[in-house]
């Protein structure tokens, strides 16, 4: 598969072995085709239980895992042996995504990213995705790569709505993939997308979802467990928000990161 699915399943904090699997199973036999995990969740077993278990050909489920600093490390040998004990743990023979989680600890862009190279010519990961760089970050990755970036991973939502990010996607044809989209919950609290929401006679959530995905190279990964809640996320590629919309997103002057961590790029002067 090499377009990366409008909506995908997001699983951290989704540590319940039981309920991570049911809850994949539940979205891909719903119709989500983009199943998004990593190392540092310590749930890439369940997830592949529940790829297994879905009645749905592996060609038609779009998987990306990340690996990780503290997990494996970020040298070029330690990212080929973290993605061959994620495919082990996955169950799978490849993944169509693999990205850099962090570029932290001793992440170094002319040694990690050959090894992504290598991973790609030797058919064991279609595509190569970082998550968490600044703009500075995404250049110099590619200057090291031989194969497209395909993905950047960063926080993004109404409250933190990374324009520059976007952008640099939108000039560098790769897709900007929104994780915590909801704002970790926070969208029930935000009067403009709850009158949208009013308006449009939806949630919170999908007015969220909808607006990023309107914007160009945009996908997301909201996290779900309850079918009720996988099946809400689902109904935003329903919901087209008109001009006056985006226009009241766009204008939020508050402005909210929920995701931090030493080293992260934006803590840099």
């Amino acid at each position: 598969m090499s377009e990366l699915p409008a909506i995908g399943l997001g699983t951290w904090q989704n540590t319940d072995p039981e309920v991570c699997a049911e809850s994949v199973r539940t979205a891909l036999e719903m119709g989500y085709q983009h199943i998004d995990t990593a190392q540092y969740y310590g749930n890439e077993e369940a997830v592949g239980e529940g790829i297994a278990s879905a009645d749905v050909p592996r060609e038609d489920v779009f998987v990306g895992s990340k690996v990780h600093a503290e997990k494996f490390g970020l040298a070029h040998d330690e990212v080929i042996e973290g993605l061959e004990v994620t495919l082990d743990r996955l169950g799978l023979d490849s993944l169509d995504l693999l990205y850099v989680h962090w570029p932290v600890g001793n992440y170094d862009a002319a040694e990690t990213m050959p090894a992504f190279d290598e991973l790609v010519d030797r058919g064991l990961i279609d595509h190569v995705g970082v998550c968490n760089f600044s703009t500075e970050l995404l250049d110099e990755a590619m200057d090291h790569l031989e194969s497209p970036l395909f993905a950047h991973q960063a926080e993004t939502h109404p409250l933190l709505q990374q324009d520059e990010l976007v952008e640099h996607a939108r000039e560098h044809d790769y897709y900007h993939v929104a994780y915590s989209p909801l704002a970790r919950g926070d969208v029930f609290d935000i009067p403009e997308v709850e009158a949208i929401a009013e308006k449009h006679d939806v949630s919170a959530p999908q007015v969220s979802l909808a607006w990023l995905l309107g914007r160009e190279n945009v996908r997301t990964v909201p996290k779900a467990t309850s079918e009720a809640h996988i099946r809400d996320n689902f109904g935003a590629l329903d919901l087209e928000l008109d001009d006056e919309d985006i226009e009241r997103i766009e204008s939020i002057e508050r402005t909210e990161r929920y995701v931090e961590r030493d080293g992260a790029p934006w803590l840099e002067d």
